[in-house]
């Protein structure tokens, strides 16, 4: 019986073991799905949509071969989609019938595109010769977009694959099982052997018979010697109980070893409790939740500081190099104004001072990022950026704010405004990296001084001094602005000139558009910039001006008995207070300079 119970152990333990062991290989599934499909149109773009991205679970796997040069790029699809513009591209979708990807041209006006290489709009990039493959894991709300080199066809050789999921969560407790009714079948097959060997020995009747008479005794036969080889003994195991009891300590030992050693995989053994604490490390990594309603910020802080870095580093340059052409790419409006006529005054006189360094990556951080938020109607650009940027090398130099604007989706982010700030100067609390600040109307009231109406209030405040109407809506403690090109400076630079020369002055707005981007209390972060012209001119007959300083470098003017006109442009930032408080209008920041001079006609 021992040895029956030790044969049904022995086949159900195989039975469960190697169902186990056969979920693990031949019973399991292929661990991916690859869907392909060959372009034909001679579209420049192609787009892979993030609904086709996400058609199947888990992390994407994209491959694309059939051009000599290949890029790719993955950004918000309404970016990708405003950049392609009215161009002609291919659109790649999922056909889940056929589990294949379909490809559908939409045609367009265009039918090339600039390079796609180094677009702000892109959230990463990839370069590939022949063929590029990539793992990404993408939202619904991103896409992928492939160009070969805008003008030749793109890349006609698409696929995608995901992975499946082919967890044997039972194969672990199955193979467990199997070891134990294995070791089971053991001791039965052992319990058997012992009980078989205990019962060897000679048996003697219960039942007494007849004894036999004794009869004679037989003459007992000489002795003969007899002659024995001697063979070497044969080696043996030991067949005691001792043996018999490591065989089984050893065998269990092993079993449990090895069930151990081929079940540490998670994909072996099923989960118990909530799956959603453990999630899954092939499925997108999800960003902070939001609520639906809030808009997406125009560019993530990664974007914003890459951004930057490009930035700084060409200020960099250019401040060394005077050149104003380059610095284009990345500056426009007063920024470039201002560092364009630093560097022509400098060209002339190599004693100037430079314009006040944006520190670069090896010298500074990014301490601050504000990107606009996205709106949800209507016009999606232009796109405003708001960063400050740390010199952490040297403490003793203030912060620079940078305001960058994006016309369109083809063009750059350019600094439109790059402010010293004040000493002392408090920034508000602004809204976390992901979430971003409104972009104010110019006339909004939610302000306790509209956007539009700023700029003229404070020239109302150079001009008039206390006895402006707009003084008592501005903080003026730390203003230092308002004591280099106040009416008291104004004033005291009147009476130093001699009675044969006038002074004049002119403020109007600047080149630079108005930018109000929320604060986290309603309140608005503003800049604009002021345009000043300083005219002096002789009053008399045959009086004649001797230009000093900056206008006489860089007019070039010695003497002249027509006067000069000198333009100023000046960047400020202010902050305005929501309409609810009591604070007043401060100006954080601002950075002045002359952008050019000469003789009146």
């Amino acid at each position: 019986m021992r040895f029956v119970l030790a044969t049904v152990a022995l086949v159900i333990a195989i039975g469960l073991a190697g169902f186990g062991v056969a979920q693990r290989t031949i019973l399991n599934g292929a661990n991916n799905v690859t869907a392909e499909v060959q372009t034909t149109s001679d579209a420049a773009v192609t787009v892979i949509g993030g609904t086709t991205l996400n058609s199947l679970d888990g992390r994407q796997n994209v491959a694309v071969s059939g051009s000599d040069t290949i890029f790719a790029a993955y950004a918000r699809t309404s970016d990708v989609l405003a950049w392609i513009g009215d161009t002609t591209y291919n659109e790649i979708g999922f056909d889940a019938q056929t589990l294949e990807l379909t490809s559908t041209t939409r045609v367009g006006a265009e039918t090339a595109v600039p390079s796609p290489a180094g677009s702000d709009l892109w959230l990463r990039e990839y370069t590939g010769e022949n063929r590029l493959e990539t793992p990404v894991v993408l939202d619904k709300d991103l896409s992928i977009i492939v160009v070969s080199d805008g003008t030749a066809a793109a890349p006609s050789n698409i696929s995608i694959r995901w992975p499946v999921d082919n967890r044997t969560p039972w194969a672990g407790p199955l193979i467990a099982l199997g070891g134990l009714m294995l070791m089971v079948s053991l001791v039965f097959f052992i319990w058997g052997l012992v009980h078989a060997r205990r019962s060897r020995g000679p048996r003697r009747s219960s039942i007494a018979g007849p004894k036999n008479p004794r009869g004679p005794r037989m003459p007992k036969l000489p002795r003969q010697r007899s002659y024995r080889v001697r063979k070497p003994r044969a080696v043996t195991f030991s067949r005691g109980r001792r043996s018999t009891r490591r065989m089984v300590a050893v065998v269990p030992a092993l079993l449990i070893g090895a069930v151990i050693l081929s079940g540490c995989s998670s994909n072996l053994w099923p989960e118990f409790g909530d799956a959603s604490a453990s999630p899954d490390p092939s499925a997108p990594e999800s960003s902070a939740q939001v609520v639906d309603t809030v808009p997406p910020p125009v560019a993530t802080a990664r974007q914003i500081t890459s951004i930057v870095d490009e930035v700084t580093k060409l200020a960099a340059e250019t401040d060394a190099s005077l050149d104003a052409a380059a610095l284009a790419a990345r500056f426009a409006g007063p920024a470039l104004e201002l560092r364009t006529g630093n560097y022509a005054l400098r060209a002339k006189d190599s004693a100037e001072l430079p314009p006040p360094a944006i520190a670069t990556a090896e010298t500074g951080e990014v301490v601050v990022t504000l990107p606009q938020q996205l709106s949800l109607e209507g016009e999606q650009w232009p796109r405003s950026v708001f960063a400050i940027v740390k010199n952490t090398a040297d403490e003793t130099k203030a912060p620079i704010a940078l305001v960058l604007i994006q016309q369109s989706p083809r063009d750059q982010y350019k600094v439109n405004y790059a402010v010293e700030l004040q000493p002392g100067v408090k920034i508000p609390d602004l809204a976390p990296k992901g979430v971003g600040a409104t972009s104010y109307g110019l006339d909004t009231k939610l302000l306790s001084l509209p956007p539009e109406v700023l700029l003229a209030a404070y020239i109302d405040v150079i001009n008039g001094g206390t006895a402006s109407a707009s003084f008592p809506l501005f903080d003026v403690t730390n203003d230092k602005l308002l004591a280099d090109i106040g009416l008291e400076k104004r004033t005291a630079r009147k009476a130093a000139l001699p009675a044969t020369l006038s002074l004049e002055y002119t403020n109007a707005p600047g080149t630079g558009r108005v930018v109000a981007l929320s604060s986290d209390e309603t309140g608005a972060l503003v800049t604009v910039s002021l345009a000043e012209t300083e005219v002096v001119k002789p009053v008399e007959a045959g009086a004649t001006l001797n230009p000093e300083g900056e206008v006489k470098t860089l007019s070039g003017i010695t003497g002249t008995t027509k006067g000069t006109t000198a333009s100023y442009t000046t960047e400020m930032l202010f902050y305005i207070p929501p309409i609810t408080s009591t604070e007043k209008v401060t100006l954080l920041g601002f950075s002045a300079g002359l952008v050019s001079a000469k003789e009146l006609p």
